[in-house]
């Protein structure tokens, strides 16, 4: 994971447009923080404010040493790691720590969501794949009133000041040298987001298919999406993120006459990694596949209202239920 590449010593910078009002988001992991907030959050974390991030990041190194007969292979030495002063055994409990309690921190991510009846998707792939771009058009789409985003970036409110420009509410997390979102800090955007009743919540996670492959942000599905001008083995030399997404989204395919990309060989890869993913091809700038990006979108919507509408009746019904028992006690 990330404890080598100094993930776990930044500052996490919540962005929500607020900065004149004084309210913008700024914390050290493992620091404590105010919010600087008047207002009611959207929820209760119940934890305290540190993200205690140590964590750990496995290097694929290709040193390139095979002229001069070193070739370094990292399997074949027993406990190394890339981690100073961690053995093995340490660095493994670390991991399974930190996702312990990211993984606490998405599940309370999920419940606030279900609670509002809202729909929400974490966006991963390589830098430059057309997220932002697919996330405008989509928003143009669907309309904006819905729709609310989370931009995640390592610098700059770039992508989310396009996102705002489209009139869909947006906040942008800017990871400083963090390599992905993690589940406290989208909890901590989500009280800072305007969040339809009923709606979409799209995270457009740091570029990168490796950290986030492993990190619940909260969100129903994880779609990975892939651009033909990135290599067709892409699912194979990163199986944890495809395997990790519901959808794949094979974007900018307006651009295939122009590139020598084998379509076939890129959606067999992703089906050899995860013979379940549901597969998409599009591009965001032309509009084809468009539509069927949307259906699937509007029966993710469709379904998380259907069990928010259930579970709100059922809370009804037993709310009438214990207060006719409460009217049939003697004396009431």
């Amino acid at each position: 994971m990330c404890i080598t590449c100094g993930c776990g010593s930044t500052e996490v910078h919540i962005d929500a447009g607020l900065a004149e009002a004084g309210q913008v988001h700024t914390h050290a992991h493992g620091a404590p923080h105010s919010h600087g907030l008047t207002g009611d959050h959207l929820h209760d974390h119940g934890h305290d404010h540190d993200h205690d991030h140590d964590h750990d990041h496995d290097h694929d190194h290709d040193h390139d040493m095979a002229a001069a007969g070193q070739d370094h292979d990292h399997a074949a030495e027993s406990g190394h790691t890339h981690a100073p002063g961690f053995s093995t055994i340490r660095r493994v409990q670390i991991e399974q720590d930190i996702l312990a309690k990211n993984n606490a921190y998405a599940q309370a991510n999920r419940q606030v969501l279900a609670d509002r009846g809202v729909f929400a998707l974490n966006l991963v792939s390589s830098p430059g794949s057309g997220k932002t771009t697919l996330l405008c058009e989509t928003i143009a789409r669907l309309g904006a009133a819905q729709v609310a985003v989370i931009e995640g970036d390592q610098q700059t409110s770039r992508d989310a000041d396009r996102i705002r420009a489209t009139g869909a509410a947006a906040i942008q997390i800017n990871t400083g040298k963090g390599c992905h979102l993690d589940a406290h800090a989208v909890g901590h955007a989500m009280e800072h987001l305007a969040l339809a009743d009923g709606g979409l919540l799209m995270i457009e996670n740091v570029g990168n298919l490796v950290c986030p492959a492993a990190f619940d942000l909260g969100e129903a599905h994880k779609v990975v999406i892939l651009s033909v001008t990135e290599g067709e083995d892409k699912p194979l030399k990163y199986p944890d993120m495809f395997r990790a997404a519901s959808l794949m989204l094979l974007n900018k395919i307006d651009l295939l006459p122009y590139l020598n990309y084998d379509v076939e060989a890129a959606l067999a890869h992703a089906r050899r990694v995860n013979p379940a993913i549901k597969i998409i091809n599009l591009s965001a700038t032309t509009g084809q596949g468009m539509e069927e990006w949307l259906a699937f979108l509007r029966e993710g919507l469709a379904a998380t209202r259907a069990v928010h509408q259930q579970t709100v009746q059922a809370l009804q019904a037993r709310v009438a239920e214990l207060e006719a028992q409460l009217a049939a006690q003697p004396g009431t």
